[in-house]
């Protein structure tokens, strides 16, 4: 901090000067910086947009004014420095993703102070919400720095809607200052500030729901095909079948939803319920779903979730009901093909397998799991050569299979004999 003593010697051309001078310093130690922040931020899976800010003279000399009157005030005979000469602005999709960027610049840097703006605010008032975390700039990147006069550099982390925000406020409040007859544009403000603050509250409650939705969904889709694999792969690799086993169920019990509920809530319902082996429960619900006459793409989707939770119970013609009418109400969904080709490989229908893998190849060549399963059904049938035209073209999609190269020795054992 420079004494108040010297204070009154400052010339504003020779600081100008000096600070047009510095500028090329600052700038190069700003995109180091920029670049040391998002590979910490792209590290912990975190993909933000980010802007750069050398303070311009004129506006760092305000600040020095405002710094220099408020130690006046205070009667300290020092001033603090202006801290933002280089700053970071850290612009997240999500408020979610705030606290998760805070905490990684902690982790990288070292912090030396955290400001909250706009906390204060009550829920009447509108104004500039951002978090600013005061960081030191590394040692590694200060030295190299000739004449760099600034140790600390400020990351400013805000969400889209709030830089949105803020970028208006300046033009608005901050370069004209309102007087006491501007009460209807200060409510105008106000409103327009409280829908934005909703729409990021809205924005993370979606994305959140986004998530457990995706969550449920990875779940279901891995007990599927674990009984994909343990109804049709036991017989090829008796040796797996402890590894193929379907296991346990997970410990969480299932949630229930009331006639209330909107689709989206029952459709996570089920897909827990459904994660949880309590079949019943997920086919009730996704009943109920289709009981509403939902449009036909969710529709679609549906029946393809009952039809999973029925093969599942080895309910099979319940199952194959469900995914023809996904393709009726879709035609171009390859996944409900292939499905009901494998409920008909369990069941030995090895013709009808066959037709629908060659369905579900039609509206995707390049489905690995298409052309395995046909490898496999062309080979209950005695067609080898076929068998392992499909192997090798699915091995050629994915080379690393384990489970088709070991389906390609067992067929060329075959064509041996």
């Amino acid at each position: 901090m420079k004494p108040m003593s010297d204070l009154y010697t400052l010339n504003r051309a020779e600081l100008e000067e000096r600070y047009e001078r510095l500028l090329p310093v600052y700038r190069s130690v700003l995109d180091d910086l920029s670049a040391r922040v998002l590979k910490c931020l792209q590290e912990a899976g975190i993909h933000p947009s980010i802007k750069l800010r050398v303070k311009s003279f004129p506006s760092w000399f305000r600040k020095r004014l405002l710094l220099i009157q408020q130690a006046r005030a205070a009667g300290r005979k020092t001033v603090k420095p202006v801290n933002d000469v280089l700053a970071l602005r850290v612009i997240c999709p999500f408020i979610g993703d705030l606290e998760k960027v805070e905490a990684e610049i902690g982790r990288c840097f070292r912090v030396v102070e955290v400001e909250r703006k706009g906390a204060e605010r009550s829920f009447r008032e509108f104004g500039y919400e951002s978090t600013h975390i005061l960081v030191e700039i590394p040692s590694d990147v200060r030295k190299p720095a000739k004449g760099l006069d600034v140790g600390i550099f400020e990351v400013q982390v805000r969400t889209i809607l709030q830089d949105a925000w803020a970028e208006v406020e300046h033009e608005l409040v901050y370069k004209a200052e309102f007087n006491p007859f501007d009460e209807p544009m200060k409510r105008k403000l106000a409103a327009l500030n409280a829908n934005l603050s909703l729409s990021d509250i809205i924005f993370q409650e979606l994305r959140d729901y986004q998530h457990r939705l995706t969550d449920a969904l990875d779940r279901r889709r891995t007990n599927f095909f674990r009984k994909i694999e343990k109804s049709i792969d036991e017989p090829f690799f008796p040796e797996r079948a402890d590894e193929l086993s379907l296991g346990a169920p997970p410990p969480s019990a299932s949630e229930y939803l009331g006639s209330e509920s909107s689709i989206d809530e029952m459709l996570v319902s089920a897909l827990n319920a459904h994660n949880q082996d309590d079949y019943a429960a997920a086919i009730e619900t996704y009943t109920g779903i289709l009981s509403r006459g939902p449009k036909n793409e969710i529709a679609a989707l549906i029946h393809k979730h009952r039809g999973m939770a029925y093969f599942a119970e080895s309910k099979y013609e319940e199952a194959v009901a469900d995914f023809t009418r996904t393709l009726d109400l879709d035609p171009q969904c390859y996944k409900a093909a292939y499905y009901r080709g494998v409920v008909r490989s369990v069941r030995t229908e090895y013709p009808e397998a066959v037709r629908d893998f060659e369905l579900a190849l039609d509206i995707h060549p390049y489905h690995f799991y298409s052309l395995y399963r046909r490898s496999q059904a062309y080979f209950h049938l005695g067609d080898y050569p076929k068998a392992l035209a499909d192997c090798e073209a699915a091995l050629r999609l994915d080379p690393e299979s384990e489970q088709a190269s070991k389906m390609k020795s067992l067929i060329l054992t075959r064509l041996r004999m």
